[in-house]
């Protein structure tokens, strides 16, 4: 048994100690999940005794000691002359012959299992990294399509000298770990050939709201560097983790990333910067671009992966483990395999049930947007760096602008009011650091560095779901906290209006009892775009058109699966921030003006002098002119549902005139297979028209519930146009004939044993609204999400009053 060198099955996670995180939780997964179809490359550990046995036998830590016990770490220019002084100290070291035999040896093994021309990467692994409070993320350097004896030995060395990067000291220094205790043990394993495939990382939770129910996956082309250093922008993946474990296998969401790059392997050597000399970034394809990078079946293969390996941590840590990994797809074997796996530093370290929601109370002009790191707001003047040299001249507070950044700027990231990019996706490195100090942070902001101008205020907003927004100036916000853990529970039900997926797992640790009110429209407007009909019938719109509907759905097999999966994804991920809670999802109710906005619209749609009262609602989905477009809603429910797993979605009718109408609605949902009443689908019916209220017992027969909408009830009672300003005055919620008719819809839904629900603005907007609906006995009321805590707290106290607890 040698010291020096530890085989992957020999070693597993108590022993970070000798062979450093990295190590350890390779073997910790080849000894334990590859027999659970868990694939890992076959490696070993030089380990710690052997970076010890090699500074001692060259006598280097007193020079060691002498470059770094009296430095100022705050001092960019003296760490960087330490830091130098120190590599150079350390790859000087000649190896000593009984550990550069072990090694050689073990390569020698390597090459018998994987054959003569096996490539390896070489990476280095620290011994704090990857402890629960620091997760040391690229601190130190990792060497790759490392071939031959000289090679590896020098690779080895160049790792070991990689524990003095300025970036490493300062990172120690800044957690607290004593440099001359933090060890370097080194990795040797096959190279997974994803220079010709693809790779990325992924976490077992949501990384910006710490939902635990979702595997969040990342993917590039080519080798990883460029999805951690955020020099690209990546697709992304998420899956669910319950309907997953039911057996369900797909995509709960996805995103197409621009991957402009792929790093690939070159003979050339790169004498800047040793670290990259076996690697070079090329240009992806522009078809390259328009596709995803990996398959459906490669998500479910990393999903099940990342399950795997959060529950077998979790179990041997007795606690629930959120897990960060790195993954790679071989473009020879086309298997993927795990090639690295570590605790999550940010969301699992968050303590106690105090819930912080920033508001920003106004809107300023909109600088540039990307994605959004965190959940917070951050405000201050703008300072752009184009690079390291000129990292002396940010001021703690100010917003740092900037290209991308590397593990050398955190000494200034961590004095950053805010952070913002060019590039980069959620996993980049700008994005683990600012999560990890708590900084909001807008990654991916095309053109960043020539729109924000140095001296500017700005304000940072990530409070706004996935989108991260620079506004101009300093824009008044409101830090909301409240504590959940002595939050009541009222006997009404309070459940929540959203319509923003993007929204959605910033939103699920509401203590709510569902959704009432997923709205299709913001869906169909923002992520679709186009009209339901001319992605049907694109032979219907003209040239310039259709070109964009190709433009949009080119990564899909074609615009009917563009729309189906784009729409069935969003309401899914709306389903899943409260599964297995109900989620009411409201059937398409664009009115004529607004469906013509829509890309190709103007060739499918009327114009109508009252839009509001025309072409709207149920009377469209069994109309010639528009049925095969809620065909394609139908599809995508019964996809949400079925094939996504969503089975909390309950489906609802809006604007629904005549009772013969909605029977013919329901026959025609079971033609496009949603059959009421199978595989438990429900489906209700909005109460918005007056002739609702009046035949709600004929209505019963027909629907399973009812949600009252109080703003087209409001208007078609008081005959007020609620779109128009100048009879504004004359509309209003609270007038008695409105509250009249409210009542009478709950006594009929209560007469019929029919859900009653109300979903309009009056609850949000008027608590005394809400304390007439629940002397009424309503079943739910539905709020916009910024209402929902204060309107839970004030029920609890009117049942009280009731004497309902």
């Amino acid at each position: 048994m040698s010291q020096f060198v530890k085989w992957f099955e020999e070693i597993g996670i108590e022993d970070v100690p000798e062979v450093g995180g990295k190590n350890a939780s390779l073997g910790e997964m080849y000894r334990n999940l590859t027999q659970e179809g868990v694939r890992v490359p076959h490696g070993f550990a030089v380990t710690a005794t052997a970076y010890r046995h090699v500074l001692d036998a060259n006598g280097a830590w007193e020079k060691l000691h002498e470059a770094l016990d009296n430095l100022d770490y705050d001092n960019v220019d003296a760490l960087q002359k330490a830091g130098a002084a120190c590599r150079k100290i350390v790859y000087e070291c000649e190896l000593p012959d009984d550990l550069k035999n072990d090694i050689l040896q073990s390569y020698a093994k390597l090459k018998e299992e994987y054959g003569e021309d096996v490539s390896l990467a070489v990476r280095s692994s620290a011994t704090a990294e990857d402890s629960p409070e620091a997760s040391f993320a690229g601190q130190n350097d990792t060497y790759l399509n490392i071939k031959g004896e000289e090679a590896l030995l020098d690779a080895y060395k160049r790792c070991l000298a990689s524990n003095f990067t300025d970036r490493s000291l300062h990172y120690k220094h800044d957690n607290r770990f004593d440099w001359a205790k933090v060890y370097l043990s080194v990795v040797v394993m096959k190279m997974v050939r994803s220079d010709k495939g693809a790779s990325g990382v992924m976490f077992s939770l949501d990384t910006e709201t710490g939902f635990r129910d979702v595997v969040f996956i990342n993917a590039a082309y080519g080798l990883g560097e460029n999805v951690v250093q955020g020099t690209i922008d990546p697709d992304s993946f998420y899956v669910h983790k319950p309907t997953y474990e039911k057996g369900y296998r797909a995509v709960l969401k996805r995103r197409l990333g621009k991957k402009e790059l792929k790093m690939v392997f070159t003979d050339t050597l790169n004498t800047d910067n040793i670290a990259v000399e076996y690697t070079k970034n090329v240009p992806t394809g522009e078809e390259e671009r328009s596709r995803y990078c990996i398959s459906d079946d490669d998500v479910m293969v990393l999903a099940d992966y990342a399950i795997k390996v959060e529950r077998h941590y979790s179990e041997k840590a007795g606690y629930h483990k959120p897990m960060d990994m790195e993954w790679a797809k071989d473009g020879e074997d086309g298997h993927l395999y795990m090639v690295q796996a570590r605790p999550e530093t940010v969301q699992s370290q968050k303590k106690g049930d105090i819930l912080e929601i920033y508001h920003l109370k106004e809107r300023g002009k909109v600088l540039v947007t990307g994605r959004a790191v965190g959940t917070k707001i951050g405000q201050g003047k703008v300072r752009y760096i184009p690079d390291v040299k000129h990292l002396d001249e940010f001021r703690p507070g100010e917003v740092l602008v900037a290209d991308t950044t590397t593990p050398d700027w955190e000494p200034v990231m961590k004095t950053a009011a805010a952070i913002v990019t060019n590039k980069g996706g959620r996993t980049c490195h700008a994005a683990i650091v600012s999560r990890e100090l708590g900084i909001p942070a807008v990654v991916g902001a095309e053109g960043a560095t020539e729109i924000l101008n140095t001296g500017e205020d700005v304000t940072v907003s990530c409070a706004e779901g996935e989108t991260g927004y620079v506004y101009e100036g300093i824009l008044p916000f409101a830090i909301e906290k409240v504590d959940l853990s002595g939050l009541p529970k009222p006997k009404t039900e309070i459940m929540m209006n959203l319509g923003n997926p993007d929204q959605a797992f910033s939103l699920a640790s509401l203590p709510v009892d569902g959704i009432g009110l997923a709205r299709m429209e913001f869906i169909i407007n923002e992520y679709i775009k186009a009209h339901p009909m001319a992605l049907k019938h694109p032979e219907k719109v003209d040239e310039a058109t259709r070109k964009q509907l190709e433009e949009l759905s080119c990564a899909y097999d074609d615009m009917v699966d563009f729309f189906v999966k784009t729409l069935s994804e969003g309401v899914a991920t709306i389903a899943a921030a409260v599964y297995p809670k109900p989620c009411v999802v409201r059937m398409s109710d664009f009115k004529t003006n607004e469906y013509a906005t829509l890309l190709g619209g103007k060739f499918f749609e009327p114009q109508e002098d009252n839009p509001m009262i025309g072409f709207r609602g149920a009377a469209r989905y069994t109309h010639p002119a528009y049925e095969e477009g809620f065909a394609l809603e139908c599809a995508a429910m019964k996809r949400a549902r079925e094939v996504i797993g969503m089975e909390n979605i309950i489906l609802m009718i809006p604007f629904c005139r005549r009772v013969p109408e909605g029977e013919k609605v329901i026959e025609t949902m079971a033609k496009y297979g949603l059959k009421k009443g199978e595989k438990g689908l429900k489906i209700y019916v909005m109460c918005e028209i007056p002739n609702n209220v009046i035949q709600i017992d004929e209505f019963s027969k027909t629907f399973d519930g009812f949600s009252i909408g109080s703003n087209d009830l409001t208007q078609l009672t008081l005959g007020v146009d609620r779109d128009s300003e100048i009879v504004a005055f004359d509309y209003d919620e609270r007038d008695p004939g409105v509250l009249k008719m409210i009542e009478l819809a709950v006594e009929g839904c209560q007469r019929n044993q029919r859900h009653s629900g109300i979903c309009g603005q009056a609850p949000s907007d008027y608590p005394e609204v809400a304390e007439f609906l629940v002397k009424l006995g309503i079943d739910s009321m539905s709020l916009n999400p910024d209402s929902v805590l204060r309107t839970i707290q004030d029920v609890v106290k009117l049942e009280e009053k009731l004497g309902r607890r």
